[in-house]
């Protein structure tokens, strides 16, 4: 409502406010998150031992002395 006597006698008279309609703001927001997933892997190791056989030979000796006595015969009976 304006009221021209009062703005025109008093300098520091204000209009009243007019309240406009309001202004609807629409603001969109995204939060991302963090979700952990546990992926099981297991790991199975077979252990392949292998053998080569090799070959050395390894020599061995033995020594067997054999007396033979080539004896003419007793003194007695010489011939």
């Amino acid at each position: 409502m304006f009221n021209n006597q009062c703005c025109n006698r008093e300098p520091e008279c204000r209009m009243q406010e007019v309240i406009e309609p309001a202004i609807n703001k629409c603001v969109e927001r995204e939060f991302f998150y963090e979700v952990p997933h546990v992926c099981p892997i297991h790991t199975h190791i077979i252990n392949k031992h292998i053998y080569r056989h090799t070959y050395r030979p390894e020599y061995s000796c033995s020594e067997e002395n054999i007396i033979c006595n080539q004896d003419p015969g007793s003194c007695c009976n010489f011939r």
